[in-house]
């Protein structure tokens, strides 16, 4: 029997390849890994249509087993899955953390992220309204052979209308929840994220080496952290 069952929710994209190292890292480990494809490209699905995607891929396990890993957008859809099946542990990682009610598109504006971007892009030696750059602010980390890859995916397609759909939920669901941001984050800086997880869920955070794309360019390191957290909580395995 799998020690935990670890369900892994891709940001923007909604590519469950984002998350294939890191599944054979925690796999390797002993546990069940299931990455999630979301919807993201059909325009008719939001939120609620991405949280049952991922309800499906929990199914019938045993929630003291089920972890819950969000990255960036995904952070949208962990509270509606939460408030619909118990689980475990929710980790969200380099999340966009929504408060209730909110869409996507506003999180922006909400959280300042253009000016705390705007700071990080100069720490990185860059003109501070510098344009968005995939290698940089994304891949800058991965190592090359998973840029590849990842090209050889080809580029993701994400609905625009996701970006208008509210995340329905009154109040942060009353699950065990980590919150790890990637310190060399340049996307959502990890000061950025350390100031959002205080102001909206009351949390501190957790870092670790590697930027937005953690999964990809850390796997080992991340299945490492994601499976002592598990461990941590204290289920019943």
């Amino acid at each position: 029997m799998h020690r935990f069952s670890f369900i892994l929710i891709p940001g923007a994209g909604g590519d469950a390849w984002y998350w294939h190292l890191t599944a054979a890292a925690l796999g390797a480990l002993g546990h069940e890994a299931i990455p999630v494809p979301l919807p993201a490209a059909d325009e008719n699905a939001g939120l609620a249509e991405y949280a049952s995607s991922v309800v499906s891929a929990i199914g019938d396990r045993d929630p003291r087993r089920v972890v819950v890993v969000a990255q960036s957008l995904g952070g949208f859809v962990a509270p509606l899955v939460c408030q619909q099946r118990p689980v475990g542990l929710l980790v969200l990682l380099n999340a966009m953390i929504p408060r209730p009610g909110e869409t996507p598109g506003e999180w922006w504006a909400h959280t300042g992220h253009a000016e705390a971007k705007r700071r990080q892009n100069v720490r990185d030696g860059r003109s501070a309204d510098a344009p968005f750059d995939p290698l940089v602010d994304f891949f800058h980390d991965v190592p090359q052979p998973v840029i590849d890859d990842a090209w050889a995916q080809g580029e993701p397609r994400q609905s625009d209308s996701i970006f208008a759909s509210r995340c329905d939920f009154k109040e942060w669901p009353a699950v065990a929840t980590r919150i790890l941001v990637g310190r060399d984050d340049r996307f959502l800086p990890a000061d950025f994220q350390r100031r959002v997880a205080k102001e909206r869920l009351g949390m501190d955070v957790d870092e670790m080496p590697g930027g937005h794309l953690v999964a990809l360019s850390q796997p080992e390191e991340l299945a490492s952290r994601l499976a002592a957290y598990a461990l941590e909580e204290g289920h019943t395995i």
